[in-house]
């Protein structure tokens, strides 16, 4: 049940752009991270560029991002992780184009009894059916 947030500084995205890059995120949080698609969701949040700074200077003909994802602590490895990271850096620089010098990707892992969706915890998800993925 992943909630991602991806801040950008350009709020002249295409609409299809924002479609694609949700829909292959969702896609890499399946593939790398194990998530069901179903229960992700993804929040674009466009700010103006004249907002977003690098070592305190406006990055000159780069979009800057930053992409968080919130999952339960504990659901995955070191190396699914780091793939995770990777390969969303490369999604991210795919759809936006060149990025600056800093552009991060981070995974918030929350403990299951902080973090649910629905009104369930993912700690009491897990005791109703043992087999649930988050």
């Amino acid at each position: 049940m992943p909630f991602v947030r991806i801040t950008i500084a350009d709020p002249d995205i295409a609409p299809d752009t924002q479609a694609a890059l949700a829909a292959d995120i969702t896609g890499l949080l399946e593939k790398d991270l194990f998530k069901e698609p179903e229960v992700t969701v993804v929040h674009l949040n466009l700010v103006p560029a004249d907002r977003w700074f690098v070592g305190a200077t406006r990055p000159a003909q780069a979009t800057g991002a930053h992409l968080e994802v919130s999952i339960t602590l504990g659901t995955n490895t070191s190396q699914e992780k780091a793939a995770f990271i990777e390969h969303a850096y490369d999604v991210l620089n795919t759809h936006l184009g060149t990025l600056p010098g800093a552009a991060y990707v981070a995974l918030y892992e929350l403990d299951g009894e902080g973090y649910g969706y629905n009104g369930v915890t993912q700690l009491a998800r897990r005791r109703m059916d043992p087999t649930e993925k988050d």
